[in-house]
């Protein structure tokens, strides 16, 4: 399987394992939900586990794969607040756990690039299959 194969089911698979833990052990991101959102924090978690269980889906999908890492990446850039709540929140804890709270800021930026990459990745194949398609009709019309 190839790098560009791989790369859009491993992304499908984040996705996915992040989404099912949103409803398996909700409370870790309960604390983490801004608290200016309105409504109630486990509201945000179950609902963005399920976006993220949806965008698993959309690209491990080839026929969905460009548009839904497109919103993956938009997501990601979306939930970077809770990244921010949770080094603020974490600021006083041990230094361990202080130091993930604040690595994690700057992780959003190649979750964003990955996303963006297999929406490429999608539209490349597509464009070599379209026109693959269209040098075998070549051929048979001659």
């Amino acid at each position: 399987m190839s790098r560009s194969t791989r790369s859009p089911l491993l992304l499908a698979g984040l996705l996915a394992g992040a989404g099912v833990t949103h409803f398996v052990a909700p409370t870790s991101f309960d604390a983490i939900v801004p608290r200016a959102l309105p409504g109630s924090p486990r509201a945000w978690t179950y609902a963005s586990g399920a976006v993220e269980l949806a965008l698993a889906a959309g690209v491990a999908l080839p026929h969905t794969r460009r548009h839904a890492a497109r919103a993956t990446a938009a997501f990601f850039v979306a939930v970077a607040p809770a990244n921010v709540q949770m080094a603020v929140d974490w600021r006083h804890r041990a230094a361990p756990l202080k130091a993930a709270a604040v690595a994690r800021l700057p992780l959003q930026i190649p979750l964003v690039l990955w996303a963006r990459s297999v929406a490429r990745t999608r539209e490349a194949g597509a464009i070599r299959q379209r026109s693959t398609s269209a040098g075998v009709a070549a051929v048979l019309d001659r």
